[in-house]
C-alpha cells in the first residue's frame, strides 16, 4: 500500500531542500510528486498551479500572509502545512502550522507526523487495497455462487464445511461490499473468473 502525495518544499537553502527530498523518497508507505521553490514570492502561484497535499516551508517564508490566507486564497483549504524547523522558532509562530518537521528528525519520525495527518486516507486505502483482494478459495466460491449452486452444494465440490462456505461469503461480501448474487455475477464478469456461457451452470 502507497499513500500518493504532492508535496511542495519551500526552502532558501538548496542543501536543505535536497536533504529533505532524499529523506522523503527513504520512507515506506508513501510515494511523492516533488516541487521544490527557493522563493517566497512563487508559495502562493506555485500552490495555486499545483495544487499540492502538503507544503513543507521554512517559516521565514511565510512573508506577507498567515497559513490560514494561504490556504484560503490558493483554493486549497485542505493543503497540510509543515514548518521546516532547523533553529529555534517562537511557538506563536508554529501554532498555525498544521505540523512541523525538525533536520534532526529521523526517517521513523517523519513517516509518524505524515501518518498521523493522513490516518483517514490510510485508513480508506487500505480498506480499498483489502475490498480488491479475494484468496484463490474465494475466488473459487465467487464461481459457484454464479453458477447457481447452494451453499451445500458448494461445500460437497469444494470438500468444505457448509459453515465454512458461509464464512467465505460473508468475507467476499464484506471485501467486495457486494451483497447479491447479480452483483457477484457482474464481478466475476468484469474480473474474466467465469464467462458469459457457464452463468448458472453447476
Amino acid at each position: 500500500m502507497n499513500i500518493n502525495l504532492k508535496i511542495l518544499v519551500a526552502e532558501i537553502s538548496s542543501i536543505v531542500r535536497s536533504g529533505m527530498e532524499v529523506q522523503l523518497k527513504r520512507l515506506s508507505g508513501f510515494r511523492f510528486q516533488l516541487i521544490e521553490i527557493a522563493r517566497s514570492e512563487l508559495i502562493q502561484e506555485t500552490i495555486r498551479t499545483h495544487k499540492p497535499d502538503i507544503l513543507i516551508v521554512n517559516p521565514s517564508m511565510i512573508i506577507g500572509f498567515t497559513i490560514q490566507q494561504l490556504k484560503e486564497e490558493c483554493g486549497c483549504p485542505a493543503i497540510k502545512c509543515i514548518a521546516l524547523l532547523y533553529n529555534l522558532t517562537d511557538r506563536s509562530v508554529l501554532r498555525p502550522f498544521d505540523e512541523k518537521i525538525n533536520i534532526y528528525d529521523t526517517n521513523d519520525e517523519i513517516r509518524q507526523k505524515l501518518e498521523q495527518l493522513y490516518a483517514e486516507k490510510i485508513q480508506n486505502t487500505a480498506e480499498n487495497d483489502e475490498q480488491q483482494i479475494l484468496s484463490a478459495r474465494e475466488k473459487e466460491i465467487v464461481v459457484c455462487v454464479v453458477k447457481g449452486m447452494t451453499n451445500r452444494a458448494i461445500a460437497d465440490r469444494l470438500f468444505l464445511s457448509t459453515h465454512t462456505v458461509i464464512t467465505h461469503r460473508r468475507n467476499i461480501a464484506r471485501k467486495l461490499q457486494i451483497h447479491s448474487a447479480s452483483g457477484l455475477t457482474v464481478y466475476a464478469i468484469v474480473n474474466k473468473l467465469v464467462e458469459l456461457k457457464e452463468i448458472g451452470k453447476q
